[in-house]
């Protein structure tokens, strides 16, 4: 086996977030399920929703492309492969990927639909909304996948919300042979209970065959994906199928179960919650970073800790201070 060239290759929706502040009252009288991911199916639908939001903030996001951003913030060397339309919004996220050092290879596809994009509605207890209009992200063939960048990456890293469409969840299951058979490590995040409610029997065959390495979940996707709400059952059923476990708990920190040790981390301490949006994709980058260069459980749950902290005391799922610097600081 080779040495890595990268220390992440991930796998994920192409979307550009628009971020706009709102209130209880618009998410419910819009029909909404606040604090959730609800997908739009018609570019007339998210245009129509898109209308009703205040000003917005426009920033390239998706959930596995945010988890790189911040491990390329963190020093670490990383890869993304996802679907965009060749329109303008598919030119600014292939942009600003590539402005923050990740190499993104992945043609643009022409024609309709247009490139995903989400729309998020930021309540004032930090909590985000979101409403994705998925376009060309479901349309990732599996002859996109750069193999070379897959075969070269330490760890692939795969977002179950790019499980739904039928073609790019081929496209990961061919990702994960060409993974195993350089002998690399997969990491998989559940990403929402709604993915679970449509592709739980997949997520747990995944599981049963021992092609996850390091699963992400938060706490009621772990509950949902065991079918149990007893939580110390789900970290024990989980844990007894996946090398490392991985559970976020928001406010109540999070744990990693890992060939027989469980430690647990505090959730770092902020001034104010101003937006949740990529709390749990900056914790993954924090994790995977850590595992990446070689550290133990405890560090690299508290370096997943202290980004996620710093992503939700802004706007947006991109970090707005220097990672490295903060995180350098933070834990020597």
């Amino acid at each position: 086996m080779s040495a890595p060239t990268y220390d992440v290759v991930a796998i994920g929706n192409a979307i550009v977030d628009v971020l706009a502040q709102s209130t209880d009252a618009f998410i419910t009288e819009a029909g909404m399920n606040k604090g959730s991911m609800a997908l739009v199916f018609s570019p007339e639908e998210a245009d129509a929703l898109y209308a009703k939001m205040g000003p917005g903030i426009e920033a390239s996001g998706g959930s596995a492309a945010n988890t790189v951003a911040g491990i390329a913030a963190l020093g670490g060397k990383c890869g993304f492969i996802g679907q965009v339309a060749n329109d303008e919004l598919g030119q600014i996220f292939a942009h600003d990927i590539r402005s923050v050092g990740i190499d993104f290879t992945t043609a643009a596809r022409d024609g309709e639909p247009t490139t995903a994009r989400c729309l998020i509605f930021v309540t004032p207890d930090g909590q985000r909304t979101m409403n994705t209009f998925l376009g060309a992200s479901q349309f990732l063939p599996e002859t996109a996948l750069d193999r070379e960048m897959i075969a070269a990456g330490a760890i692939l890293y795969l977002e179950g919300y790019l499980w739904d469409p039928e073609e790019p969840r081929a496209a990961m299951r061919a990702a994960i042979e060409i993974a195993r058979k350089a002998g690399r490590k997969v990491a998989f995040t559940l990403s929402d209970t709604f993915c679970i409610g449509r592709h739980g029997g997949d997520f747990r065959d995944l599981m049963a065959k021992g092609l996850i390495d390091i699963m992400f979940a938060n706490e009621a996707e772990l509950l949902a994906l065991m079918d149990t709400q007893d939580f110390e059952a789900a970290v024990s059923a989980a844990s007894a199928q996946v090398p490392t476990l991985v559970v976020t708990r928001g406010a109540d920190g999070a744990i990693a179960v890992s060939a027989g040790q469980r430690v647990s981390v505090g959730a770092e301490p902020i001034a104010r919650v101003v937006d949740t949006t990529g709390a749990g994709d900056l914790f993954a980058a924090g994790f995977l970073h850590g595992q990446a260069q070689g550290m133990g459980l405890e560090r690299s749950l508290r370096l997943g800790a202290l980004c996620a902290a710093e992503i939700i005391s802004h706007y947006g799922a991109r970090a707005q201070t220097d990672l490295k610097a903060l995180t350098t600081q933070k834990l020597g």
